[in-house]
């Protein structure tokens, strides 16, 4: 099956929109088809500032249709409480605010951007996805990660090379409770090191500690800015340290 077999048989569909490069290569497609589509955003504390404004500078781009669900997720402990589990219990509560939303907006199909080198082993979350009937064209039609970066070039779409961006949740080991205080603190730790040119980084909350992750080819960039690095992060942890294996 491609794509277009599935906006065909799928003309009217809600759209769980990240603004990541998956989402936004799958609204482009089914704007592209002419399907009735809506991306629905669903703001948390678990989303970064800056993944909402590539989500709707996206929207712009293509003319589409968005709404924003504000969502408190702090409210449920079963989150808060960090288990290893815990992107399940998350996706379930996101994909039901969408899922409420959208059949309040006439829409019975929800779909989201999974893709086909997606491992479902690997990720709790996909367990709410098929709970909750969500469609995923992308996995569904075969489309790799590597394919929909391709794709999205040849479109345009800015989103093309974004680094893939876990929440802001993930920088908090499993068992640690998460609070807004810890995920204000890695926001803007994060922020500051994105002005500094870093690209596809964690810092990752240990404590009262930052273990900063980077490529090694940035390692070179890290050092060059220390001070800067230090003066920005210093503030918000007892201490700041670099993870020497790099990220790969």
């Amino acid at each position: 099956m491609t794509l277009q077999d599935f906006f065909a048989q799928n003309p009217k569909l809600a759209l769980a929109f990240s603004g990541g490069t998956d989402s936004a290569y799958l609204l482009y497609a089914a704007a592209q088809s002419g399907a009735d589509v809506t991306a629905y955003y669903v703001k948390t504390p678990f989303q970064p500032q800056f993944e909402l404004d590539d989500a709707q500078r996206l929207v712009r781009q293509l003319g589409a249709k968005m709404r924003i669900l504000p969502l408190d997720i702090l409210q449920d402990a079963q989150i808060t409480a960090n288990p290893r589990n815990r992107c399940y219990f998350c996706k379930k509560k996101i994909f039901s605010a969408i899922l409420q939303a959208a059949e309040a907006d006439g829409y019975t199909v929800i779909a989201d951007g999974t893709n086909a080198s997606d491992d479902a082993n690997d990720r709790p979350g996909m367990r709410a996805l098929r709970e909750l009937s969500v469609r995923s064209p992308l996995r569904e039609c075969g489309l790799t990660k590597a394919d929909v970066r391709a794709r999205s070039r040849e479109a345009g779409l800015f989103t093309w090379d974004k680094p893939a961006y876990a929440c802001l949740a993930t920088r908090i080991a499993c068992e640690e409770l998460i609070t807004a205080q810890k995920l204000q603190t890695t926001e803007q730790a994060e922020t500051a090191l994105f002005r500094m040119g870093f690209r596809d980084f964690r810092a990752r909350m240990a404590g009262d500690r930052a273990i900063i992750q980077i490529p090694s080819a940035q390692f070179a960039l890290l050092f060059a800015q220390r001070e800067a690095i230090l003066k920005e992060l210093k503030p918000l942890y007892h201490a700041v340290l670099l993870d020497l294996e790099g990220r790969t």
